[in-house]
């Protein structure tokens, strides 16, 4: 089986390819020359991943998922959430996000935090979505160079790494987009 995942980025699409059974092979964007970028201007997470595959799907033809990430900390009102990748502004920059991010939370005693990825499955003429949280706290400074995004900041509740120290199969299964793709592929698996 064939899907299209939403996506140009390589760290992402070599982390859910992983987390994926072997009959399941994925395409990126630019497998299908989808080369223009798809404006993700939905109020939510969920929206932002359902503009994504459905996009996808409409214009190319293809079955497709997308995902989107949030991280939501408590003390800053659930901020960045849906603007979590460009949280410092337009460029999406990671270390001016995750620097701003440490200097928001310079004064709050609650470091609480979670990250949300939602999956949207667009297949025939029906949509799906799937949800995975994990649940954590931000550090005070960042701590290893695996991983992206935020990843050097976050620490998973039960563990003394972030996301940025541990091996990928880890992270895979503890972590948020981890168990979103678990629901995914089980919903897949049903369908087979």
């Amino acid at each position: 089986m064939t899907l299209v995942f939403a996506t140009n980025n390589t760290h992402k699409l070599k982390e859910v390819q992983a987390l994926l059974p072997e009959y399941i092979q994925l395409k990126s964007l630019a497998d299908i020359g989808c080369t223009e970028e798809i404006i993700e201007d939905a109020p939510t997470i969920e929206g932002n991943a359902l503009l994504k595959a459905n996009y996808v799907k409409q214009k190319y033809g293809y079955d497709c998922f997308a995902d989107d990430t949030g991280l939501e900390v408590a003390a800053l009102d659930n901020a960045p959430g849906v603007y979590s990748a460009r949280y410092a502004g337009p460029q999406r920059n990671a270390s001016d996000n995750m620097n701003k991010l440490l200097i928001n939370l310079a004064s709050q005693t609650d470091r609480s935090a979670q990250f949300k990825t939602v999956i949207a499955f667009a297949k025939a003429d029906k949509t799906y979505t799937f949800e995975g949280i994990c649940k954590g706290k931000i550090t005070k400074e960042r701590h290893g160079d695996g991983g992206f995004g935020y990843d050097p900041i976050f620490m998973p509740d039960g563990y003394d790494v972030t996301f940025a120290q541990m091996a990928l199969a880890l992270k895979g299964k503890i972590g948020h987009r981890g168990k979103a793709v678990e629901k995914f592929v089980d919903f897949i698996a049903a369908m087979r």
